[in-house]
């Protein structure tokens, strides 16, 4: 092997593992980070609150099933209307 080629191959050796630690490093000190505040500051659980849903006025119920029908030519029909 040529000086050349070996000192190639020396700094890639070098420069993966280099790499390899860094990197080793930041995922061990991020998951420890992350059981640390997991475990001295618990998210706290906040009950939602329920809002109350407008009923759905006869006006947009027939709104809807027209723009159902147009649609997709009278095959389709709303069998429930939930809010997401």
């Amino acid at each position: 092997m040529s000086a050349d080629f070996s000192m190639a191959l020396q700094l890639l050796g070098i420069g993966m593992g280099t790499v390899f630690l860094i990197l080793s490093f930041v995922v061990v000190s991020g998951n420890a980070l992350i059981r640390i505040v997991n475990r001295y500051m618990p998210e706290t659980v906040r009950p939602k609150a329920e809002s109350p849903t407008p009923a759905i006025t006869a006006e947009h119920m027939a709104v809807l099933t027209a723009a159902v029908e147009m649609l997709t030519e009278g095959k389709g029909k709303i069998t429930s209307i939930e809010k997401k």
